[in-house]
């Protein structure tokens, strides 16, 4: 069976304070984990630091929002790969529809990010999605196959081992909408088919691929248990230590 990973998205939320009451409220309710889950907790950039410290000996994995695709240099504003390992990070988010949205990132420098975490033991979870005005054309299959084959451009086997995909539908995230389990099985049968074409089935039946948009406690349990959905990346409901453990436990 996959291995089922839960990523917190905290986005441009919690000064360093709250980000430590947030996550030993996370530790004192998330004590052990369901077999095969993983638990990543990903808070701004000015908290990695205080959050790897605060995670130390505990279940739960720390990850990066964003990362540059530079090593350093006159970059400003930029974190590189270095800074966000040396904080103790695991994972990092790459390509969220945020970013492409309101930071023009494109396919091409998702991928290019991609292949500079990888190299740096870095596991990507890398966003792919489609609008709705995409949705209401019936061009969702056209935009996912585009952009799962621009993230992954070139990535070989051996890399692809240490990919997460996250299939994200843009209309469903921060609006309160969420795609029906049966509208994201859907899609996320459809990547892993495209990750079998890209690569081989074996390699895509071990691909985690999570769903993100508007996860709940409420609506989680259904959610995961759709045959292609590995998880979760989830965005408002991780805010709060009881709900982001209430959609942790419905992994079981």
């Amino acid at each position: 069976m996959r291995n089922v990973i839960i990523a917190g998205n905290w986005k441009m939320y919690k000064d360093m304070t709250a980000t430590a009451e947030l996550i030993e409220g996370l530790k004192s309710r998330l004590t052990s984990l369901p077999p095969r889950v993983t638990v990543v907790i990903c808070p701004p950039f000015t908290s990695l630091a205080i959050a790897g410290t605060l995670l130390k000996g505990s279940p739960l994995a720390l990850g990066a929002q964003n990362m540059s695709q530079h090593d350093e240099g006159a970059f400003t504003g930029e974190i590189s790969w270095n800074m966000i390992r040396s904080a103790g990070c695991e994972y990092v988010i790459l390509g969220h529809s945020e970013r492409r949205q309101y930071f023009g990132e494109k396919d091409e420098l998702i991928n290019t990010k991609a292949k500079k975490a990888i190299a740096s033991m870095l596991k990507p979870i890398l966003c792919v999605g489609e609008t709705l005005a995409e949705r209401e054309q019936g061009i969702t299959d056209r935009i996912i196959t585009a952009q799962v084959r621009g993230v992954l451009s070139g990535l070989t086997r051996a890399e692809m081992s240490s990919v997460v995909i996250a299939y994200e539908p843009v209309w469903a995230i921060g609006t309160g909408k969420t795609a029906t389990p049966a509208q994201a099985q859907e899609v996320h049968q459809m990547i892993r088919k495209l990750v079998s074409q890209i690569y081989d089935w074996p390699l895509a039946e071990q691909t985690v691929i999570q769903y993100g948009g508007s996860v709940k406690p409420d609506n989680a349990a259904e959610l995961f248990s759709q045959n292609d959905i590995d998880g979760a990346l989830v965005g408002g409901a991780c805010l709060k230590a009881d709900s982001f453990a209430a959609i942790v436990n419905a992994a079981k």
